[in-house]
């Protein structure tokens, strides 16, 4: 049992394994297939490269600088004061901020790229762009389009526009509205337009342009430690692209400077409104001192006057610079406490000769300004627009903190100069009070001088530093195109050359995989173990019983001679019965039955060829010879002898025939007689060799019956008409040894067959049904070629 379910396994497993000799084989006997099918499919690819659009690929490199303000110091100073942590315009943020939709939105509403001008062909509508023979002027605002698309036909002067809800003809210059886009006017474009073709004007909504756009936008960073962007657009019109990315880097730039202006700006602002408050106290003290002279008709001062004034002045000068710094201090302390501008950038802090404040307010407006920029992309509830805001307060929260000391320095500096003001003020006690009144009003006015001087040189340099401000952002490669990219004619007819391939592949693999019938001798390989003997080829005719003579040399007389050699690696001397039985009628029985005993004759051998299809006889008809009595008359006529019924063939004069007889309504029973045992022992002493014709054993028992008589059974296995699931038969047969030895003749075997048969030639002998004859029809030319697929 175990050996017999190995066997099974084996065989299981040739019959799902792909050989691929075999395979290499069926591709050559097709190879017209395969050319027609790499034609065909190499034309459809150059028809869809032809008619399909082209997409090219625009490319632009810029370089993200580090802002020149900014430093490490920065980030140090904002951890020691809060554990602020460090906030810097990462590259990664760049790439967000170039991908929004609200920056492609700009670039979509300078371009106007939300109207696309299409020239409609008989396959495919081409992109006009600055080429189209008019131009749609949307006259309201394209922020209220909802977009539309119609056809538009051009005579003379005149335009029609259609499409399946609106249709109506302008001229050109002619304002009108269209529902969905608004008031418009068509203008004159670039060349004439041609009256027998049709256009299609596409009009989309911002958004939507911006959003497909962005969806054909790539950004990459090509070298990590480096911050270089690459811009990659794809688009149908490489002018197009170029523009698109041009107005892109434009409106990015733009919005850079626009950032650190706004910081300028704030501070420009916040510097006049003091000028005009610190300007009016000015004038007030100015008027005061002025009134005071001319009342007290004061010209000059005495010398002891000069040397207190000197000194005082030098005091007042160091006061006024305290006063400054106490006064602005004190509205940058309003500024911050104010709950309007808590979400604003502050005034710079080089109003305030700090340094440590000044950076504290650099990172509170860097914070704020990221948080303006993410805005366009971010919703408030993201956590990390509420991280923002968290660390927008503690800068607040740290800049408070440093106002406070800075007040606190601020406040002993001034109490130190007010006590040395009060001593130098003992020392000109004697000086007439008129005098010291003088002083003072002199005092005043040169503090207010300082305050307007310093907020004059703060505002100028201000204005000086907004002028220099420049982008972050530098062009190292202009957008320029390339391409197509798609489809890529490389890979279309790659693929198309391998579709042609496959094509005529698959229905071979697939055609081999549904034949139910043995084409090759791989087939008998792979579904039995039983030893093939030999193969006998196809000779394309129709009619001839005989295809060995005394002197032929054709090729299938030589396969016919290389299976009488096989015979003597199976058969022992003493050995003379073979046995000729098949799966059905109709595989070359008595053919190979005739011919191989023609073969054996030929070497001098005496041989007789025992008609022992009951049913249905061929052998003598097929040799065109009459006998009145056979087999079956011997069996049922004690009467008849052995040597009554043996007859010459006509074939080789040691060729004999033993004929069937009259047909028997009991076969079974008449081989069963003991008659036969006495014949076959007759045909044993007087013959070298006896060619036993028997029915199929896969319809009838005879040949089982008759395999007892026999050395050697030759299965006959006839390609394109024996199925593979009969081949069960002759295995089952070997496997539980039910005659002394088997083999398989593969028979009729055509020259396209060509894997596992070396001849190329063979035979043909047309058989019809076990119950009727079916004569084979001369096949033509074209016939042959077709039916190489069948």
């Amino acid at each position: 049992m175990s050996n017999g379910k190995n066997i099974q396994e084996e065989l299981f497993k040739k019959q799902n394994n792909l050989n691929v000799k075999y395979l290499a084989y069926k591709i050559l006997d097709n190879w017209y297939w395969f050319l027609l099918s790499i034609i065909l499919c190499l034309s459809l690819s150059f028809l869809y490269l032809r008619y399909t659009t082209p997409i090219y690929k625009t490319t632009a490199d810029i370089l993200i600088t580090a802002d020149e303000k900014t430093g490490a110091g920065q980030d140090e100073l904002a951890r020691a004061l809060g554990g602020l942590p460090a906030i810097s315009s990462t590259i990664e943020s760049e790439i967000q901020i170039l991908k929004t939709k609200d920056l492609m939105g700009s670039v979509v509403r300078e371009l106007k790229s939300y109207i696309t001008y299409y020239h409609n062909g008989q396959l495919r509508s081409v992109d006009l762009y600055k080429d189209a023979p008019f131009h749609l002027n949307i006259l309201s605002s394209p922020d209220s389009i909802r977009g539309g698309s119609f056809d538009v036909r051009v005579k003379k002067n005149k335009l029609t526009l259609s499409n399946e809800r609106y249709k109506k003809e302008v001229g050109f210059n002619q304002t009108f509205e269209i529902p969905g886009i608004g008031t418009v006017k068509f203008e004159r474009g670039a060349g004439d337009a041609d009256p027998n073709s049709v256009y299609t004007i596409n009009v989309s909504s911002i958004r939507q342009t911006a959003g497909l756009f962005v969806s054909k936008l790539q950004i990459l960073m090509p070298v990590k430690q480096v911050n270089i962007l690459s811009l990659n657009f794809t688009y149908e019109v490489p002018a197009k692209s170029e523009d698109i990315l041009n107005k892109l880097i434009e409106v990015y730039i733009k919005g850079k400077l626009t950032d650190k202006n706004q910081i300028a700006d704030s501070t420009i602002s916040f510097i006049e409104s003091r000028l005009k408050f610190v300007g009016k106290e000015l004038s007030t003290i100015e008027e005061e001192v002025q009134a005071f002279r001319q009342d007290h008709k004061i010209t000059d001062i005495t010398a002891q006057s000069g040397m207190l004034m000197s000194a005082s002045s030098e005091n007042v000068q160091q006061l006024a610079t305290v006063e400054t710094q106490l006064n602005i201090l004190n509205s940058i302390e309003q500024y911050l406490k104010n709950s309007n501008t808590s979400q604003k950038v502050v005034p710079s802090g080089a109003l305030l000769n700090d340094p440590n404040f000044n950076e504290l307010v650099n990172t509170y407006n860097r914070i704020v300004l990221e948080k303006e920029k993410s805005s366009l992309s971010q919703m408030e509830e993201n956590p990390y627009m509420e991280n923002l805001n968290v660390q927008i307060g503690r800068a607040r929260a740290n800049m408070l903190t440093g106002l406070k000391s800075l007040r606190s320095n601020l406040s002993i500096s001034r109490d130190n100069l007010l006590s040395r003001s009060g001593t130098i003020a003992g020392q000109v006690r004697d000086i007439p009070a008129l005098e010291r009144a003088f002083l003072d009003l002199t005092r005043q006015q040169q503090i207010k001088q300082e305050l307007y001087v310093f907020l004059l040189q703060k505002k100028e340099e201000t204005a000086i530093s907004k002028t220099s401000n420049s982008s972050n952002c530098k062009v190292i490669e202009p957008p320029a195109s390339f391409g197509p990219i798609s489809p890529n004619r490389s890979n279309v007819f790659g693929y198309g050359f391998i579709l042609g391939i496959f094509i005529p592949l698959g229905i071979i693999l697939l055609k081999d995989k549904f034949n139910n019938k043995v084409a090759f001798r791989q087939d008998i390989v792979s579904h039995t173990d039983v030893p093939v003997i030999a193969e006998i080829g196809n000779s394309n005719s129709d009619v001839q019983a005989m295809v060995v003579g005394e002197g032929s040399r054709t090729t299938i007389s030589e396969q016919f001679r290389g299976l009488r050699t096989n015979l003597s690696f199976f058969l022992q001397e003493h050995e003379k019965a073979i046995l000729l039985t098949s799966s059905m009628s109709g595989e070359g029985k008595s053919f190979i039955s005739l011919n191989l005993a023609a073969v054996l004759a030929i070497l001098g051998k005496k041989v007789v060829v025992m008609e022992m299809d009951l049913r249905k006889p061929k052998i003598i008809k097929n040799l065109n010879l009459t006998q009145e009595i056979g087999f079956t008359n011997y069996v049922v006529k004690p009467e008849i002898s052995c040597q009554s019924i043996i007859i010459p063939s006509g074939v080789h004069e040691n060729v004999f025939i033993v004929s069937s007889g009259n047909i028997p309504p009991n076969p079974t029973e008449i081989i069963l007689n003991k008659r036969t045992d006495q014949l076959m022992d007759y045909l044993k002493e007087n013959f070298d060799h006896i060619i036993i014709d028997a029915p199929p054993i896969g319809m009838v028992t005879d040949a089982q019956l008759l395999s007892k008589y026999a050395d050697l059974t030759l299965y006959v296995v006839r390609q394109d008409y024996t199925y593979k699931d009969q081949l069960s038969i002759p295995q089952e047969i070997h496997s539980n040894k039910k005659v002394k030895k088997i083999a398989i003749l593969f028979n009729d075997v055509k020259s396209s067959a060509r894997y596992g048969y070396g001849y190329g030639y063979g035979y043909g002998y047309g058989y019809g049904q076990y119950d009727a004859d079916h004569p084979s029809k001369k096949r033509g030319f074209f016939h042959k070629i077709f039916s190489k697929f069948n």
